[in-house]
């Protein structure tokens, strides 16, 4: 009963430990939120739902073959129609798949 009850501790301690460093972790190589606020700031004046017909859209101006060869579908039509976070998302793939060089002007 006592190898039991050790056990059990031992195992909910280690839980409790684990747990919240795998609940906060971010993704491998993400960026702050801060460096895509800057970036959106240069790209767009910081306006996440731009679109000024040059072929690019929102707060990081993505153009639409990007937003689509990247999931964006999956949040909206056009990366202005999303919102501030999911274009963040599709931008974190873009820039696994393409480094900063998909900004070259503001990254």
């Amino acid at each position: 009963m006592m190898r039991t009850r050790t056990l059990i501790s031992t195992v909910a301690l280690a839980a409790a430990t684990i747990t919240p460093v795998v609940a906060m972790s971010a993704p491998a190589g993400a960026a702050p939120e801060r460096t895509w606020n800057r970036i959106a700031e240069c790209e767009s004046g910081g306006d996440w739902h731009i679109d000024t017909g040059n072929g690019y859209y929102g707060g990081l101006q993505i153009s639409k073959g990007t937003w689509d060869g990247y999931g964006g579908q999956r949040f909206a039509e056009f990366p202005d129609n999303a919102s501030k976070d999911q274009q963040i998302k599709v931008a974190e793939r873009i820039q696994n798949g393409q480094g900063w060089g998909a900004w070259p002007n503001c990254a």
